[in-house]
């Protein structure tokens, strides 16, 4: 009987030392995978945990000579700055209204760019189009504004010049025309960007898909209704979900940079972004600014949440989580 549990008992411990050598095995495999994520791991907690100790500077007043934590607590007292000027309900209109338009047209536009160039992949143009397309993007706001001003400049640009040469147009004193300008210029600078993501999607569709819709008679147009934006639908509800996360956030640089900070506009370009810096230009006061980006990343959370459970009951199988 003991020779029996001895026996037992080494077999257990070969076993144990087999497991052991496997994982030690694997961990040997994976450790270059390992490094590989260092990177990314140590950017993300640098830039998106460290920075949420910032959050204490919301609710406290900043007194930098004491120090942040002894810093007295105030409550909500730095949000009510964003809502106790008469600009609130133009900077929350603004920042919504551009956001919800450039997040269903932007979509739309990425799609469109997406499928052309599937469509045309194989070309020796692609090669060409596709640089020319992405190109805007890397392009800084400051360097972006001196393009918009050679275009709208009173006395030089090239609209004025060319369309108006009689009676030219005060662009930076006039704002009703900046929701346009705004938006085609958001548009050029970012929609190659944004479609890349859609045509990596499509370039994952199985291509049998595709040739057995042909030998049925299916064209173009019923080929990309009937397949490509079925098989686009997960990543299409990804980046809405994406988008509606920040819909509370701007590019600051478009808003304020663009514009040339043009106070004669701020009745359409206005945005909490813009608001909150001039108001830090004015007061000098870090909590508010701090205020400022909690309310947005709250309310952008709780958006997100509701979006993905709208999701959820609908297509469960498409919802982020």
């Amino acid at each position: 009987m003991s020779k029996t549990i001895s026996q037992v008992s080494e077999y257990d411990g070969v076993l144990a030392q087999k497991k052991k050598a496997r994982r030690k095995e694997a961990f040997k495999r994976t450790l270059p995978l390992y490094f590989m994520m260092l990177p990314g791991i140590i950017y993300l907690i640098c830039n998106n945990y460290l920075p949420m100790f910032g959050i204490l500077l919301a609710f406290k007043k900043v007194n930098f000579s004491i120090g942040i934590f002894k810093s007295p607590w105030i409550g909500l007292k730095n949000f009510e700055f964003l809502f106790a000027t008469k600009d609130a309900a133009i900077m929350i209109r603004n920042t919504l209204l551009y956001n919800i338009t450039w997040i269903i047209l932007g979509m739309i536009i990425s799609l469109f760019i997406a499928i052309c160039m599937a469509e045309i992949s194989k070309r020796k143009a692609a090669k060409v189009i596709q640089p020319i397309i992405c190109f805007p993007s890397m392009v800084s706001a400051v360097i972006l504004s001196y393009i918009v001003y050679s275009f709208l400049s009173t006395t030089y640009g090239y609209v004025n010049r060319t369309f108006f040469p009689d009676h030219p147009i005060n662009w930076y004193a006039t704002a009703k025309y900046w929701p346009f300008i705004l938006t085609i210029v958001h548009f050029w600078q970012s929609s190659g960007q944004g479609s890349i993501i859609y045509m990596a999607s499509i370039g994952g569709i199985d291509k049998g898909l595709y040739e057995s819709a042909r030998i049925d008679g299916a064209g173009k147009m019923k080929q990309i209704f009937s397949i490509t934006l079925p098989m686009l639908r997960p990543m299409i509800i990804l980046m809405l979900l994406m988008s509606i996360g920040r819909i509370f956030n701007t590019d600051f640089g478009m808003f304020y940079q663009v514009p040339l900070n043009s106070g004669l506009i701020l009745k359409t370009t206005q945005t909490i972004d813009t608001y909150v810096y001039r108001a830090l230009l004015e007061m000098n006061n870090v909590g508010m600014s701090s205020a400022a980006s909690v309310f947005q990343a709250v309310l952008g959370f709780v958006l997100v949440v509701v979006s993905n459970t709208v999701v959820k009951l609908v297509d469960s199988d498409n919802a982020l989580f």
